[in-house]
């Protein structure tokens, strides 16, 4: 620029104008994920929600935050940004409804380096796509432009999350006791977690992902790896609510290893036997391509569960039942017992084994 020529935002490289628009194009949206309590309007300086009118008589509030992780950096460079909405919310939603909390309202942050509309209003619509799968009001966010921060199409995605439970109903894992069994959910792929190990497979095997998959000839690669997470909440808060589940655990980063211990309380351990449901044929192909060493693959990928339930031996046939009914895929996977907090998994064909005390440094 020469020496008299005057500076504007958007010389600088943000249009706060192409921000204005957006938020007036993704309002419908917005609107759209009204719920009771909630108007999800979009424009101010804040949201509000009215717990009263959310039915709510003593409730305990329970917030949540993430993100999606490098499966986003996938989804960019293969143009999918349809579904990394719905992975966002229900990387939050699950947190709570593993809590006892019913997700109320959702947040998003949306970066990037220069705001392209259409990318934007994609993505922000599969948000409010997840935002009604779990039931809860998008009722704002951020969407900053930040040149220099971002390499050219890339953008970044945080979610924050605040549900509400009844003081009695709280699932803090105080419930669960020796005998008890262990409910598997199915998981509808890879989720959230896992993703930098899928992008080294990825290139260093030269994976056709635009080409259907080896394991599966009507699906593209690509559509498996990026399926988006399960959104649990519809599903298990009447169980919730019915006082039938003890526990519940997100299968997120550490697998079931690492996330059933973190409801568990001291002297009880979790044992899961991994002959009892069938390993899907994308966890296959990922361990075989990445020869990944059992214990390994145990604590990156959910190995096909994405949610685990406790429950007390003489619910398991009615909670596996209303699972169903919900259109989730569930079965018996193991049961508490006395010992050491933590977990077991083994198989006869010891397909994957491994075990992990519960650490108290454990975050996230």
């Amino acid at each position: 620029m020469s020496g008299n020529e005057s500076y504007t935002y958007a010389k600088a490289g943000v249009d706060i104008a192409a921000g204005n628009a957006l938020v007036k194009a993704i309002a419908p949206l917005a609107k759209a994920t009204a719920r009771p309590g909630a108007d999800a309007a979009l424009g101010g300086f804040g949201g509000f929600f009215d717990l009263k009118a959310a039915g709510y008589r003593d409730p305990l509030l329970v917030a949540a935050n993430d993100g999606v992780g490098t499966k986003l950096k996938l989804a960019i460079e293969h143009g999918r940004h349809d579904g990394v909405g719905i992975d966002l919310v229900a990387m939050c939603a699950n947190d709570l409804i593993v809590q006892g909390a019913e997700p109320l309202f959702f947040l998003d942050y949306f970066a990037t380096a220069k705001l392209e509309a259409a990318v934007a209003e994609r993505v922000i619509a599969s948000i409010a796509e997840g935002c009604k799968q779990a039931g809860c009001a998008l009722i704002g966010g951020e969407t900053a432009e930040m040149p220099g921060m971002y390499a050219p199409g890339d953008y970044d995605l945080a979610g924050f999350c605040v549900g509400a439970v009844e003081r009695n109903e709280a699932l803090t894992g105080a419930q669960v006791q020796a005998g008890d069994v262990i409910i598997g959910i199915a998981s509808s792929g890879v989720h959230s977690n896992g993703f930098s190990l899928v992008r080294r497979l990825a290139a260093d095997k030269s994976w056709k992902l635009d080409r259907p998959a080896l394991f599966d000839q009507d699906r593209l690669l690509i559509d498996l790896l990026l399926a988006p997470t399960q959104i649990y909440v519809r599903a298990l808060l009447p169980l919730v609510r019915s006082g039938k589940i003890a526990a519940l655990a997100h299968i997120t980063g550490g697998g079931l290893l690492e996330n059933i211990p973190r409801v568990l309380p001291d002297g009880l351990h979790a044992t899961v036997d991994a002959d009892l449901w069938p390993q899907p044929r994308l966890m296959a192909f990922l361990q075989a391509q990445g020869n990944v060493e059992p214990g390994e693959f145990a604590r990156t990928f959910n190995c096909g569960i994405g949610m685990a339930a406790i429950v007390r031996p003489d619910s398991v046939e009615d909670v596996v039942a209303a699972l169903g009914a919900a259109g989730e895929t569930a079965f018996p996977i193991g049961a508490i017992g006395a010992g050491q907090k933590g977990c077991t998994v083994h198989g006869a064909t010891e397909t994957w084994s491994a075990r992990a005390d519960w650490s108290t440094t454990h975050h996230g």
